[in-house]
């Protein structure tokens, strides 16, 4: 992930409120502190508890969210209602 966020300029870091109420396990920033928001779960079903940090990281950061993902063990990518994607590590490459 560090590797192609430095190729689009950006920097990978982890997210965790001061008392740890909201945590992302990477968030990518880009140039003028826009951001991706990624959890990454080992099952393959995502439910709204898995995508609570990201919508509340979209709520506080308004335009300067650009999207947010859960990367699963599953088969299927899509998006859901709520704008978060689901996207199986096995469709990121070898």
């Amino acid at each position: 992930m560090r590797v192609c966020a430095q190729a689009a300029e950006a920097r990978v870091l982890h997210l965790r409120s001061w008392r740890g109420e909201h945590e992302l396990d990477l968030v990518v920033e880009r140039g003028g502190h826009r951001v991706l928001g990624l959890e990454v779960k080992l099952s393959g079903h995502v439910d709204d508890g898995d995508v609570r940090h990201l919508v509340w990281l979209r709520n506080q950061l308004g335009d300067d969210f650009l999207g947010g993902a859960v990367l699963t063990s599953g088969a299927h990518a899509y998006c859901r209602a709520d704008g978060i994607a689901v996207i199986p590590v096995g469709l990121l490459g070898p």
